[in-house]
């Protein structure tokens, strides 16, 4: 992390900025995370979910779900006077993937975000950073009225190594996402220094 200090007098302190995307499918709480743990209203791009989409849109699992993100989310964390974190939900369909290299560009990690009634939608996101050498976490969304499974079978079913972070977290929770993005944070200083593992 570098920052910039001004030569004026008062040392102006200019903080570096970190950047972590948060990806999974379609339904599984990625505008809720980043809006529970960003300290600004965070922007949203959300849309409802019209009758042209019922043909696209899979709403299995999600039958309440009327509005979709379009383009991103976005929210901010001050860590500390030096470093501020930028969050980038990316939207959930295959339609909108095309968006998804611009939102990771420049990015020290990602979150996957799986919720375990639909497991299937994570399938996409983890292939897109695994090809591209991102580091992530995947982060099982624990819902409501959902089954719970061992991170052995969450791993097995996702076909996720054990050198890839897997938490549970609740992405209304706050304190649990600042927990999932602490752990993105490790993982991905991890990966640029094996010795901080």
């Amino acid at each position: 992390m570098v920052s910039v200090r001004s030569e004026q007098p008062e040392e102006l302190l200019v903080p570096a900025s970190v950047k972590i995307v948060v990806a999974g499918g379609f339904g599984v709480g990625k505008t809720t995370m980043v809006g529970a743990v960003s300290e600004i209203t965070p922007l949203r791009t959300e849309e409802l979910l019209t009758e042209a989409g019922t043909q696209i849109d899979d709403l299995a699992g999600v039958e309440g779900k009327n509005t979709t993100t379009v383009a991103l989310d976005f929210g901010r964390i001050t860590i500390n006077p030096e470093v501020v974190l930028y969050l980038f939900g990316t939207p959930g369909q295959d339609r909108f993937w095309f968006m998804w290299d611009e939102l990771s560009y420049g990015a020290i990690g990602a979150v996957v975000l799986v919720d375990t009634r639909r497991l299937d939608g994570g399938f996409g996101a983890i292939d897109f950073f695994e090809r591209r050498g991102i580091p992530f976490v995947v982060a099982v969304n624990c819902f409501d009225g959902s089954h719970s499974y061992t991170e052995d079978e969450v791993r097995h079913a996702l076909d996720v190594t054990d050198n890839v972070p897997l938490v549970l977290c609740d992405a209304r929770d706050r304190e649990s996402c600042k927990a999932v993005l602490a752990r993105v944070i490790e993982h991905a200083m991890a990966k640029l220094d094996p010795a901080m593992a």
